[in-house]
């Protein structure tokens, strides 16, 4: 997947929780796997994920 932007909605769960969903593309130029454990982390201007690793 290229810089390119792609809009996305956010998701309300059933116990308020958000989700967004992204595009397959983009995890695989990653190689996340599917129940990968990732952080998210608050950035200034807005959210940055990564995947986790034991330290």
């Amino acid at each position: 997947m290229k810089n390119e932007k792609e809009v996305r909605k956010l998701t309300k769960t059933g116990r308020g929780s958000m989700y967004v969903i992204l595009p397959k593309e983009l995890i695989a130029d990653f190689g996340w796997k599917e129940k990968q454990k990732l952080t998210v982390e608050k950035v200034k201007g807005g959210i940055l994920i990564k995947d986790w690793r034991k330290r």
